[in-house]
């Protein structure tokens, strides 16, 4: 059987935190605690004048990839809630290769 993975596709990202509020929720966490946490990266100027501004979903340690969700046959909290629709989960292979796809992502792979 194939481990599952969660891929987030950095591009399209707005910083909107919906998907942080709904691990909160999931995970039943306190203030200061994340399963995932949006990281802010910039603003900042790039030398041919434009601007770099992004935002970094990033799961951490108590990420459980919504296991119980998944038991259940629903999607991850994350990827449920996202409006710009920029999360996916499933097996690792195919976030993968989704990812392959895409010019700004990364894959997240739990151990086991």
């Amino acid at each position: 059987m194939s481990a599952n993975a969660l891929m987030i596709d950095y591009e399209f990202c707005t910083g909107c935190h919906a998907c942080e509020v709904a691990c909160k929720k999931h995970l039943e966490v306190g203030e200061g605690q994340y399963g995932i946490h949006v990281l802010q990266d910039g603003p900042r100027e790039l030398p041919d004048g434009k601007w770099d501004y992004n935002f970094l979903p990033m799961p951490t340690s108590l990420c459980d990839m919504c296991a119980g969700r998944i038991a259940e046959g629903k999607d991850a909290a994350c990827v449920h809630h996202c409006p710009a629709h920029c999360m996916h989960y499933g097996p690792a292979e195919e976030m993968a290769a989704l990812a392959a796809e895409k010019t700004k992502s990364a894959v997240f792979v739990p151990v086991a």
